[in-house]
């Protein structure tokens, strides 16, 4: 009896150890695989004083369902009467607390992150720069709904998608509708209630 309780012993041990080199060796192969594949980013170009929450939200979606860098790009629009590498310190400061929030939101998402700021004489100008400058497989873009709202015009986003040499994703919020909490972003972690409040 002893020695039967021996032998299935050492039996399930080589089967546990085989097992564990499979996992070892599957996983290796997954992560060579990874390293192997050509750098996916997906470029969110935006511009003016706030985040489109809906297409911020659709952009960290697709990043993370293919796992994409997403490539937060500031659009910094420099006068005619200046040169166009001007130090832009006003432009700067509106940058960057944006830019900042989209890492945090995308750390949470587990998205990788590699922001930008392009400067243009005009949100086009940018926009065409951008694409000289940058190479990406995806632009997600918020569509402005009128000429005073934050985003992307009707004019300038009908000229990326003839002209951009990637997919566009033109996303115009719905007016007066509030946008679901995306539960897969994970709780807030600033939210010092301890409430359970998504964002």
């Amino acid at each position: 009896m002893t020695a039967a309780l021996v032998v299935i012993g050492a039996v399930l041990g080589v089967l546990a150890g085989g097992l564990a080199v499979f996992l070892v060796e599957r996983e290796r192969g997954r992560r060579a695989l990874r390293r192997s594949l050509p750098l996916h980013r997906i470029a969110f170009p935006f511009t003016g004083t706030k985040l489109s929450e809906p297409a911020l939200l659709a952009a960290l979606r697709v990043a993370h369902a293919e796992n994409a860098t997403l490539m937060p790009v500031y659009l910094a629009l420099v006068s005619l009467d200046v040169p166009l590498d001007v130090p832009l310190r006003t432009e700067c400061e509106l940058a960057l607390p944006l830019l900042e929030a989209i890492e945090q939101r995308a750390a949470r998402a587990g998205v990788r992150v590699d922001s930008r700021i392009e400067r243009g004489r005009s949100v086009r100008h940018a926009l065409g720069l951008l694409m000289e400058h940058e190479t990406f497989e995806r632009m997600v873009v918020a569509a402005a709904a009128d000429r005073s709202g934050d985003g992307i015009g009707a004019d300038d986003v009908a000229w990326l998608i003839t002209n951009a040499p990637a997919e566009v994703v033109a996303l115009r919020a719905a007016r007066n509708v509030p946008v679901p909490h995306p539960l897969w972003l994970g709780r807030d972690p600033t939210d010092g209630e301890g409430n359970g409040r998504v964002t």
